[in-house]
């Protein structure tokens, strides 16, 4: 008997920067619905308009919820509404999540001036944002049955998970949780047969890698580092998710997939 199709959604936390925005643009082309969470002022709302405006182009659907997404309140307000959505389409799912939250505390642990580094407020923020978000979301995801086996789960991680620059280092302990937690959920996952993996991008210009300071040292660095001579694009990204999410093979799971054009193995 054949299969009934499914009513394919993505469900992308960091919806309209970087990562995020071209995934969801790119899954949209191949006709996947887009549920998006981000987080914009006002000044930034245009672009998101501008991206939802494109996403209906491409004929499939285009929910987005300005939120914080380390909010539990919202984040069970935005699955509520989407379990609603979900009672009038014909056998949906939600075929892909991707973790790309980009909001962090970027201070030194140790400063001459105690007021100007870490605090433990800014620690725990960091790491339950760009982290411990990814558990919760997958929970609730779970508990109310939006994923069927087949689904994919990408975080995105950076080389941060394992290395450490200056003002980096609540973000670095960010990255190498999220790895962690990719790990547990691939592991308690696995019965229900949907793939959980981290992706890290080599270094990419986007408005997160901005905001770090030194951020000239970090991209010329990587220009003299890769073997194709650029930086990461979004848009590289978008293109191996493209690639993957479409068979519901879920054997490669837990792992940390480098998309980087090589410039991670490259020694110079």
């Amino acid at each position: 008997m054949q299969k009934k199709a499914l009513a394919k959604y993505a469900l992308i936390l960091g919806a309209s920067s970087g990562f995020g925005k071209a995934i969801s643009l790119a899954l949209a082309r191949d006709g996947v619905n887009i549920i998006g969470v981000h987080l914009d002022r006002s000044t930034t709302m245009p672009g998101v308009e501008e991206e939802k405006a494109e996403i209906k182009a491409a004929g499939v659907d285009a929910h987005f919820f300005n939120i914080n997404a380390a909010d539990p309140n919202k984040r069970k307000e935005v699955l509520e509404t989407v379990v609603n959505i979900f009672r009038e389409k014909e056998n949906p799912t939600i075929k892909v999540l991707v973790h790309s939250l980009a909001f962090g505390s970027l201070r030194k642990f140790i400063d001459d001036d105690p007021n100007n580094q870490m605090n433990q407020k800014q620690m725990e923020m960091t790491i339950d944002v760009m982290a411990n978000s990814l558990v919760y979301w997958t929970q609730d995801i779970i508990t109310r049955d939006l994923m069927k086996p087949g689904g994919k789960i990408f975080a995105m991680t950076s080389s941060g998970g394992s290395r450490v620059i200056e003002f980096y280092g609540a973000v670095s302990a960010a990255k190498a949780a999220l790895e962690s937690h990719v790990r547990q959920l691939a592991l308690e996952l696995g019965y229900k047969e949907i793939g959980v993996n981290a992706v890290l991008a080599g270094v990419t210009d986007t408005p997160a890698l901005r905001k770090i300071p030194k951020n000239d040292k970090i991209i010329q660095n990587a220009l003299d580092r890769n073997p194709q001579g650029r930086l990461t694009m979004p848009e590289d990204i978008a293109n191996f998710i493209i690639d993957n999410y479409k068979r519901d093979s879920h054997w490669m799971t837990g792992s940390v997939i480098h998309v980087d054009g090589g410039e991670t193995i490259s020694g110079f």
